[in-house]
């Protein structure tokens, strides 16, 4: 009977991935969306390859390398374990290791079979130049000219000026933070709301390009050397909203999105404005920052 229910499960799961491939489309960076549902959407996982090959693409961009030594090595907090075993079945390949004193886990692929079956996945997906550049070393080396023909290619990089994939979703759920902020000024009765999606790189070409598809702003810290992207409007802020109802978040950061979803539902609805309404803001916002008790089940 299991069997069965997994079968069912199975098709539903990929219907909805149909349906979800048939809407998207540009216009999800559309200054004229209409406002955003109240309905939480469906939390749909990365069924098949391309969309999960953006999705790893996106997470080793974001929070992974291949190391010297011919291995592809993700971090992940120790609350986003279920995610790197998630990670690790989908591949078919990898361990995954708790990190001594340190509340955060790796996962790891050594072997060349693995490595073959994760360069498969995003080639032509990568956006950090580092590493693509990491992947090509590890081809270039000795043991893998000693693969069949059928198991050689030629690797690439994503250049293609679009997000209409898993790539931001990964990239997010390794880089990404949601915050609500609430300022008081002096001279206001009431104070403002914002609402901040933000990211932080070493390198600020990915960020241009998530500026030019959601709108906002990107600044530069010079006393840590490091570029941030920030959604700085409800504009922006809307068409991030409409890009994770469309492309999951996997990690718990999907739990703090869904209140910062709700806070924006609120503002939408000019509740904010009501003593009533900026309590619920403020408790979203600080039940965002204990979301450490949260976790995700993947399975």
């Amino acid at each position: 009977m299991s069997i069965v229910y997994e079968y069912i499960y199975n098709y539903y799961s990929y219907f909805l991935l149909f349906l979800f491939n048939n809407i998207r489309c540009t216009n999800i960076y559309d200054e004229k969306l209409k406002k955003i549902s109240s309905h939480v959407p469906l939390h749909i996982k990365p069924l098949n390859d391309i969309d999960f090959g953006h999705y790893l693409a996106g997470l080793i961009d974001g929070d992974g390398h291949f190391s010297t030594a011919n291995q592809l090595i993700i971090s992940f907090h120790l609350k986003d374990i279920s995610l790197a075993y998630f990670i690790k079945k989908r591949i078919g390949f990898g361990s995954v290791k708790k990190i001594k004193n340190k509340k955060a886990v790796v996962f790891i692929i050594s072997s060349i079979k693995g490595l073959i079956v994760v360069f498969n996945l995003i080639n032509g997906k990568l956006r950090h130049f580092i590493k693509f550049n990491q992947v090509n070393n590890i081809i270039s080396n000795l043991k893998y000219k000693e693969l069949n023909e059928s198991e050689r290619f030629n690797f690439s990089m994503n250049n293609v000026n679009d997000l209409n994939n898993y790539w931001l979703s990964g990239f997010s759920d390794a880089d990404a933070s949601f915050q609500i902020k609430i300022i008081y000024r002096i001279n206001r009765k009431k104070p403002e709301i914002r609402l901040n999606f933000q990211i932080d790189q070493k390198y600020k070409d990915i960020l241009s390009l998530i500026k030019d598809k959601l709108g906002g702003n990107m600044g530069y810290r010079a006393n840590q050397d490091t570029y941030y992207y920030e959604s700085t409007n409800f504009g922006s802020a809307k068409k991030v909203i409409n890009y994770f109802d469309h492309f999951s978040l996997l990690s718990t950061k999907y739990i703090n999105y869904l209140k910062w979803r709700e806070a924006y539902l609120l503002i939408q609805n000019k509740d904010h404005l009501t003593e009533k309404g900026l309590n619920k803001i403020i408790k979203l916002k600080k039940a965002m920052n204990s979301f450490n008790k949260n976790t995700m089940n993947l399975s």
